[in-house]
């Protein structure tokens, strides 16, 4: 039987990692997947999750299970990070990753709501439309990114809104857009939440890049918008970036309800798919993070490091617009010191997407999006110029 099993493509993000791997050539750089490196091109550990390890290290020992919907006291820490106050009424868990948390919603959608689409923005992550397809649940694109602008396509977002059946879900990334990097203001959200409870759409935001931004507080904008509103609310939270716990794979998934007795159902739910999925969620990591939030001076250490991060994040995009205004490279770039988070849409196409891999060894997403977090004192210069000669000067 296995005899007949078809080769699988590789993935849209993660496949290029493995070329980039095998490329024997030494000036290689991976502007791809979306993982912080330093200005020395390493992914660190934080040293507040280094100090949290040693604390745990020294405390008691218990490696019994969690829980199915995990622990109680993370999803504490979480809710207060995301919420700042958290709702009366709310249900969730602990889950592997924000990408775990995602396939418990999509299952989740699929054994309650099988009549539901689940509305993405285009462009979204790639592996989001997998994600809901995996469990069976149908998928539509809004409009996003205006290409001629390098810009929100607000109007056209707005317009689609209204156009989506009453009692589907419309998934919103709840800062550092990815692949575009790009947000809409805290006025945009507001005409965004009016819009969806206008027609009556259960709203989706996966919040991966708290803090990556333009700060803790104010990258939740948009979360606590809706929360606060009052309607009903799924919210995806991953501690992969903010904390630099990628293989952790720490991530919550909480739902905002209206009623104690729609909290406890949903929270039913969700156990049930949980249970039938990876049973109970890991614990190691989780523990960091509410170590590090419930202590006074490892938050405070955190969140200077995640300062330094966004800092340099932000450094790098003017970094790379000065290094190509300084190559000549035609075209106004300025865009990309607007965008926010890890990534930027930077406006390649995919055959210059494919030069700049197979003359320059430089790795970029098909899509065009750049890991501006990849980008470093020591290759900016290469990368400005590699981009100058596949667009043309």
């Amino acid at each position: 039987m296995l005899e007949t099993v078809e080769l699988a493509p590789r993935d849209a993000i993660l496949g290029i990692t493995v070329a980039f791997n095998e490329d024997p050539r030494s000036e290689k750089v991976n502007l791809s997947v979306g993982v912080y490196q330093d200005e020395h091109g390493n992914t660190p550990t934080l040293k507040s999750v280094i100090d949290a390890e040693n604390i745990l290290a020294m405390g008691p020992s218990n490696k019994a299970y969690l829980p199915i919907s995990g622990s109680t006291g993370y999803a504490e820490v979480v809710q207060q990070l995301v919420f700042g106050r958290p709702p009366d009424h709310m249900a969730g868990a602990h889950t592997p990753g924000g990408t775990g948390g995602l396939r418990v919603v999509a299952d989740f959608l699929h054994e309650n709501f099988p009549k539901a689409s689940v509305w993405l923005s285009d462009p979204t992550w790639p592996n989001h439309p997998s994600i809901f397809a995996a469990a069976g649940v149908p998928t539509k694109t809004y409009p996003y990114f205006d290409q001629s602008t390098n810009s929100l396509a607000f109007e056209r977002l707005l317009a689609t809104i209204e156009t989506i059946p009453s009692g589907d879900v419309i998934l919103l990334h709840g800062c550092c857009h990815n692949p575009t990097g790009i947000d809409p203001t805290v006025k945009e959200w507001r005409q965004v939440l009016q819009a969806i409870a206008k027609r009556g759409l259960l709203p989706l935001l996966d919040f991966a890049y708290q803090g990556f931004g333009d700060g803790l507080e104010q990258d939740a904008a948009g979360v606590r918008e809706f929360a606060e509103a009052g309607g009903d609310l799924i919210v995806c939270s991953s501690f992969s970036k903010n904390f630099g716990l990628y293989r952790e794979r720490v991530g919550a998934l909480s739902f905002v309800c209206s009623t104690k007795d729609s909290a406890a159902a949903v929270q039913s739910q969700i156990n049930r798919v949980v249970r039938a999925n990876y049973s109970n969620p890991p614990a190691h990591g989780a523990a960091i993070v509410e170590t590090i939030l419930r202590d006074q001076r490892l938050r405070e250490s955190w969140e200077n490091e995640l300062a330094h991060m966004r800092g340099r994040i932000n450094g790098m995009r003017q970094q790379l617009v000065d290094a190509l205004e300084a190559q000549g490279v035609p075209g106004d770039y300025s865009f990309i010191t607007k965008q926010r988070g890890m990534f930027s849409f930077s406006g390649l196409s995919k055959a210059q997407v494919e030069q700049l891999r197979e003359q320059y060894a430089i790795y970029v997403v098909g899509s065009g999006r750049i890991n501006v977090a990849g980008l470093t004192p020591a290759n900016i210069d290469r990368v400005a110029e590699a981009i100058g000669a596949v667009v043309g000067k």
